[in-house]
């Protein structure tokens, strides 16, 4: 899960981007804070050329057959 102290600091958004769901090892469309559907487990990544979100043997889950998979939480505009 990702905290925050101060709210002052944050802005909702109806951005498609956080709509999609990205496969291990694919380029970092955005940057931002991103969670693992299936564990919850959260990675920082920057958008910049030959940058990728963490592959597959990144972690492993407890039941192997859950794959990992990326959702952006939140990013900057």
């Amino acid at each position: 899960m990702v905290l925050y102290k101060d709210s002052r600091y944050l802005q909702p958004s109806n951005d498609g981007a956080f709509d999609r769901v990205y496969e291990p090892g694919t380029a970092t469309p955005y940057s931002g804070i991103y969670r693992c559907e299936a564990c919850g487990h959260n990675v920082t990544d920057v958008a910049e050329p030959g940058r990728k979100l963490p592959p597959q043997n990144h972690h492993q889950h407890t039941n192997r057959l859950v794959p990992i998979r990326w959702r952006l939480v939140a990013g900057h505009n």
